[in-house]
């Protein structure tokens, strides 16, 4: 058996995902998104936007 202090490891993880979604609105600060049957929120400040070089 495993000693307790042991099994309680934590693992992170630094990662980006792709999800494909239909934007239902569109505010100031947040953008409404459609991902199967569930609209989330996702603020504005969440979105990197690369600038294209010049």
């Amino acid at each position: 058996m495993a000693n307790p202090a042991e099994s309680k490891k934590n693992i992170s993880v630094n990662s980006t995902i792709s999800l494909k979604g239909i934007v239902k609105a569109i505010f100031n600060d947040t953008v409404h998104v459609q991902i199967g049957g569930k609209i989330i929120t996702i603020p504005t400040s969440e979105f990197f936007v690369e600038k294209p070089a010049q």
